[in-house]
Order: C-alpha cells, then sequence, then structure tokens
C-alpha cells in the first residue's frame, strides 16, 4: 500500500477524531472540519511532492489567527492543535492500518508535522508580540489621556478656586484694617488666623497652576541678569524664621561661580531653590543641618542642597519628583511647610524640575536610604546652564547697556577713591 492509500484510508477516521476531541458544539465543529479537509489536502500534497512549501498558506492563516485562548471553551492555540495531530496520527494509523505500512506512513508525515509546528510557533509568537504590543500601546494612551484630564481638572479647579478666593483674601483685609483702627484685638487676632490660612491656600492654588502650565507645556521664563550669590541670600532671610523654629543650623558656602552673572528667570529659580530647601527643613529633624554648596562646571552651575535628615529610599527617589508623590502621610497634609515629616500636596518638587528643566538644566537626588535612627540624609543636585545672554535679543542689548554704564561708573568711583602718590614721577 502506498503512502497516499494509507492517508486515504484513516482520512474519515483522523477527522472524526481530531473534531471530537478539539472542537465541541457543532456549531464549531462545522467551520473546524473545513479546516481539517484543508490542512489534509494540502498535507497529502506535500506527502507526494515533497514540498512543505503546500502547507505554508494554511499555516500562516493559522498562526496569525487571534491569541486569545480559554482551553474551558474548547479554544486552543495552533501550535497545541498541531501537537495533537501528532498524537492523534499516530493512534489512528495503528489502529486501521499494519505495522509496516502504519511506519511508513509516520516516517512520511511526522517530518512535515514537525516542520509545520515550528512554522505555527513562529507565526504564533509574532501574532502574540503584536497582540501584546497592540494592548501595551492602548494602555498606553488610556494613560495619558487619564494624565490629561488630571492636569486639565487641576488648571481648572486652580483657577476656579481662585476667584472666589481673592474675594475672600480683600474682605478679611479690609476687616483686619476696620478692627485694627477700632483697637478690637481677640477680633483682629482671629481675623490674622484666617488670613494665614488664605495665604496658605493661595500658595497651594499658585502651586497647582504651576504644574499645569508646566504639564502643558506653558511656562513661560523672563530671562534677566541673575546672581546665585543674590538668591541664596534671599533664600537664607526667608528660612530663618523656620531654621530657628526647629533649632536647625543652615549653612550657606561660597563657591566659585556663585558670582558669576547668567541670565534666567531669578524668581522661577528662586521658587525652585526654596522648594528644595523648605523639603530639606521638613525631613531633617530638629538640631539637624542643611547645607547649600556648588561648584563651577564647563558651561553648568552645580548646587547642592544636603540634609542630614531621614534620607529617602532608592524606590521613592524617582517619585518624589512626580505630581502628587510625597513621602509624608497623606493625614499630615494641613500640618504646616516645615514642620518635621509634614505632608504637603507633593507639587513641590515636580515644580521644582519643570522650572530647573525649563532652564535647560536638571535636578536628581542622591541618599543612602531611608532610616530614622541613624538619618543617612540626602543631597539634591540642581544642574543649569550659564547662559551669559538671553534668548531675547532685546533684554540682551537693554542689561548689555546697563552692565556697561555700571561697570564704567565703578571704574569712576575706583579712580575717585584712590589715593595720590607723592612719587614725582607718577
Amino acid at each position: 500500500m502506498t503512502i497516499q492509500d494509507s492517508l486515504q484510508q484513516i482520512r474519515t477516521q483522523w477527522m472524526e477524531r481530531i473534531s471530537r476531541e478539539l472542537a465541541r458544539g457543532e456549531g464549531v465543529r462545522v467551520g473546524f472540519l473545513e479546516q481539517l479537509e484543508r490542512f489534509y489536502d494540502l498535507l497529502e500534497q506535500t506527502v507526494i511532492t515533497g514540498d512543505t512549501a503546500w502547507l505554508d498558506p494554511i499555516l500562516y492563516d493559522w498562526g496569525h489567527s487571534p491569541t486569545e485562548t480559554n482551553l474551558e471553551e474548547g479554544e486552543y492555540y495552533v501550535s497545541f492543535v498541531i501537537n495533537r495531530m501528532i498524537s492523534l496520527t499516530i493512534e489512528v494509523a495503528r489502529e486501521n492500518l499494519n505495522e509496516k505500512d502504519a511506519l511508513e506512513l509516520l516516517a512520511a508525515v511526522i517530518p512535515v508535522f514537525t516542520h509545520s509546528l515550528s512554522v505555527v510557533v513562529r507565526y504564533e509568537m509574532e501574532t502574540r508580540v503584536a497582540h501584546i504590543s497592540n494592548e501595551l500601546n492602548k494602555t498606553q494612551e488610556k494613560l495619558q489621556q487619564l494624565d490629561h484630564n488630571k492636569s486639565s481638572f487641576i488648571s481648572v479647579a486652580a483657577h476656579e478656586l481662585k476667584t472666589p478666593l481673592t474675594l475672600i483674601e480683600g474682605y478679611t483685609t479690609m476687616m483686619v484694617d476696620m478692627f485694627e483702627q477700632a483697637d478690637q484685638l481677640p477680633i483682629n487676632s482671629l481675623l490674622k488666623g484666617v488670613n494665614t490660612g488664605i495665604l496658605r491656600l493661595r500658595q497651594i492654588i499658585d502651586d497647582m497652576i504651576d504644574v499645569s502650565l508646566i504639564d502643558n507645556n506653558l511656562l513661560t521664563l523672563n530671562f534677566q541678569p541673575v546672581w546665585i550669590s543674590h538668591l541664596l541670600n534671599l533664600l537664607s532671610n526667608e528660612l530663618k524664621k523656620a531654621i530657628a523654629n526647629r533649632k536647625q543650623t543652615l549653612v550657606i558656602n561660597q563657591f566659585e561661580g556663585s558670582d558669576l552673572m547668567i541670565y534666567g528667570d531669578s524668581e522661577r529659580l528662586y521658587q525652585a531653590l526654596n522648594n528644595v530647601a523648605a523639603n530639606a527643613i521638613k525631613y531633617t529633624p530638629d538640631e539637624g543641618a542643611i547645607t547649600i554648596n556648588g561648584r563651577l562646571l564647563p558651561g553648568f552651575i552645580e548646587i547642592t542642597i544636603t540634609d542630614t535628615g531621614i534620607g529617602i529610599s532608592a524606590e521613592n527617589q524617582a517619585t518624589i519628583f512626580e505630581k502628587f508623590g510625597q513621602l509624608g502621610r497623606t493625614d499630615l497634609h494641613s500640618s504646616g511647610k516645615t514642620k518635621f515629616k509634614g505632608g504637603g500636596p507633593g507639587l513641590g518638587l515636580p515644580i521644582t524640575r519643570g522650572i530647573i528643566e525649563a532652564h535647560g538644566g536638571t535636578i536628581w537626588v542622591e541618599s543612602e536610604g531611608y532610616d530614622e535612627v541613624k538619618l543617612k540624609g540626602s543631597t539634591f543636585h540642581i544642574l543649569f546652564p550659564t547662559r551669559t545672554e538671553a534668548t531675547d535679543p532685546l533684554i540682551t542689548k537693554f542689561f548689555g547697556h546697563f552692565e556697561q554704564t555700571k561697570l564704567e561708573s565703578e571704574t569712576e568711583t575706583s579712580d575717585k577713591e584712590t589715593p595720590p602718590t607723592n612719587n614725582p614721577s607718577a
């Protein structure tokens, strides 16, 4: 008996056995039988000609079928189906053919099945990867949409809150003035407490607006001459009260580049430095120390703010620069900006990163880890370019003239202050 005759002899039982085991339900079985008929015809052609290319079209179709599988409902990966085909072919050949014909048939079809399995596995892998990539892209799009919606909500909420807050602030200020003139100290004290709360709320709203501007690439910078030493002096004065209340020590070292004039948005740079320094105070225990240092690098100035605080774990060192990422407990959000481990909305460091990156710089943190006993501390590195020209030529021209006038004035003053010499040769 030829191999072709053997294939014809086992065909009917082979079809029934495979369809009964792998296709459950009459509706599924009809379509499955059609595919089996097509496969078996191509299998015969492959065995007769010895060319596996006959099977390529159906293997391509099967291998690129949907990747979802649910074995309880009778759906299988094609690679599983071909594996079962191999097993059932062996069983059907042994039951319906003599030993010699069965061995000859299996010797001819097993390599074909093996080839088919390798091709289908490759196709299935490609399909699964494409399916997973597509699902990841969909998830990424949804996350981006959620982030966009969150930014939109922040923007709308902040602007909507700002209007009534301005009214409350205005009326409260007028009431404070009235009661001060009337010498009613108790009521005046209460109104000042209300005013303090209003100022704190305004700071939060301003931070929400800043985050919205940064997220939507709408943050504008007003480039003007900036001296880092001036910013650090302002920072020292601003933090003096908080440092004294916490019995901490603030050390600001002079460093090369601190007196260099660069162009930047002085208000925004000060805001960024203040956010990081206030954060250092918050996470440093009483009687701790905060040290501000820096250095001049080729094309950049680096400022470091180091504390002797509780430190930051490795997994949180990136999170703290994300919106609403904060290390304090959420039930402490109203405990103040500089109280030990006090909470907050988690917007200060994201705003700082946005400001620094808008200047063309970067910010990162180094810490050996979180430890409230050993107090390993943290060091924030702020790096921004030493820009010597403003982006607007008019600004450069104006301040360039200003600097030249200032330099000439200083030179004239120096000449006037130089004592006369008694040297006749002078």
